[in-house]
């Protein structure tokens, strides 16, 4: 068997035809494609990830953002604490419960959406992808999310 007709198995161990590998390059590609875009802010890519869950849903709880970044408290955790030093965020004990800690933008980290704004758009000309070309494959990486996670769920 030739690595061309290798590449199409479905048991190929081949690196160029592992999914996982793909994802990993491109996850690794577009990250790179965001620095420069984010170094403007002041902002590494995670950082930016939790100003966009907080600029979109306000105050919420450290559980509720660390679900909506699919993240574990103790990666969160530190992202708020860089965030919180460099004035863009503010924690506090929520007073209806001690023990849920809530997290919101200070004036200083609303006044960054605006100049956020045109991180979106500027990826995009860097990646020469037009919108159709962006949503398509969002919605695909969405539906391959959700269904690896469905298949880790069934094999815990």
């Amino acid at each position: 068997m030739t690595n061309q007709e290798d590449a199409g198995a479905e048991g190929s161990l081949l690196l160029d035809d592992q999914l996982c590998f793909a994802l990993y390059a491109a996850q690794r590609a577009v990250t790179a494609a965001y620095r420069p875009l984010l170094e403007d802010l002041g902002l590494t890519y995670p950082q930016y990830l939790v100003l966009l869950v907080l600029w979109e849903r306000g105050e919420i709880t450290i559980k509720e953002l660390a679900g909506a970044l699919r993240l574990d408290y103790g990666t969160v955790s530190p992202l708020l604490k860089r965030l919180e030093s460099a004035g863009l965020v503010r924690r506090e004990r929520a007073v209806s419960d001690e023990r849920s800690v809530l997290v919101a933008c200070t004036g200083r980290g609303e006044a960054l959406k605006e100049r956020a704004g045109r991180v979106p758009g500027a990826l995009l000309t860097a990646t020469e992808l037009d919108g159709a070309e962006a949503a398509r494959l969002r919605e695909e990486l969405w539906r391959l999310a959700d269904r690896a996670e469905a298949a880790a769920e069934r094999g815990r």
